[in-house]
């Protein structure tokens, strides 16, 4: 049995504004920590805001930047690993990112989105061919993913055949599409038979209504939800022995026909 206790931030971000976004962060992730999590999860874009059309080129910094390197002082500081969606300038351009940096400090995983979203997604950022990645925190799998990423059935099916046992989501999901947390985001982690952590903005960016709504499913459908769309941490413990026990009673991965399939 390994089991870890999850933080999902849901947050009104201070637009533009990095350092009161990393302050916000350090107390999040103080919270956190009493709380005895091991992982905490920020919404999409988290260090500048998610809806900043015409200003995500001026205000996005590389990995190794300022803003990156007060998130892995907080997880230092506190303990507690973290996943962080943020504008990365990278080669070529302009990456929506999370960094998952573990509770000692250190960079993990860089995951950058691999499927963009909408006409202000696809004219401000870039993609990679970086595939879904997996690392280890507290003993449970990880893989990050970021928003309509896991609207992709292939995608999370690709983070559980890697050996994911939690696939965690910063997300910046409005209004109109609040029913995903309730249907989409639970059958992914039932027909994986994993858990999804889906950590969304909370009030408003301009013309954008978030949703709120931050929710942890677990592997045999049932979930875990914030109460609105105001500010919160939801903290979740899971337990991965869920996930041998919901695979043994619906073995999707093993009956799948890999013959026709592909993957």
């Amino acid at each position: 049995m390994t089991q870890l206790t999850l933080a999902l931030f849901q947050n009104d971000s201070i637009k533009l504004d990095p350092p009161a976004q990393s302050a916000a962060l350090r107390k999040a992730a103080e919270n956190a920590a009493v709380a005895n999590a091991g992982l905490l999860v920020s919404p999409e874009l988290y260090m500048s805001g998610y809806n900043i059309p015409g200003q995500v080129e001026g205000i996005a910094e590389p990995i190794t930047g300022d803003f990156i390197q007060s998130v892995r002082q907080i997880a230092r500081d506190t303990g507690v690993a973290i996943l962080c969606g943020y504008p990365e300038q990278g080669e070529g351009g302009v990456y929506n990112s999370a960094a998952l940096i573990g509770n000692d400090g250190q960079l993990l995983v860089n995951h950058r989105k691999l499927h963009l979203s909408g006409p202000y997604e696809k004219s401000h950022f870039i993609v990679d061919c970086n595939k879904v990645q997996v690392c280890d925190i507290g003993g449970v799998k990880v893989a990050p993913l970021i928003c309509y990423d896991v609207e992709f059935p292939e995608a999370v099916r690709a983070a559980s055949l890697a050996g994911a046992e939690l696939v965690a989501v910063p997300t910046a999901l409005v209004e109109q599409f609040a029913f995903l947390t309730r249907t989409l985001i639970p059958t992914r982690a039932f027909e994986n038979g994993l858990f999804v952590a889906y950590a969304n903005h909370a009030g408003s960016e301009a013309d954008l209504n978030y949703c709120g709504l931050s929710t942890v499913a677990r592997p045999d459908g049932s979930f875990s939800q914030a109460e609105g769309a105001g500010e919160e941490l939801l903290v979740v413990t899971i337990d991965t022995d869920d996930i041998a026990a919901c695979r043994a009673r619906l073995p999707y991965l093993n009956d799948r026909r890999t013959d026709l399939l592909s993957q």
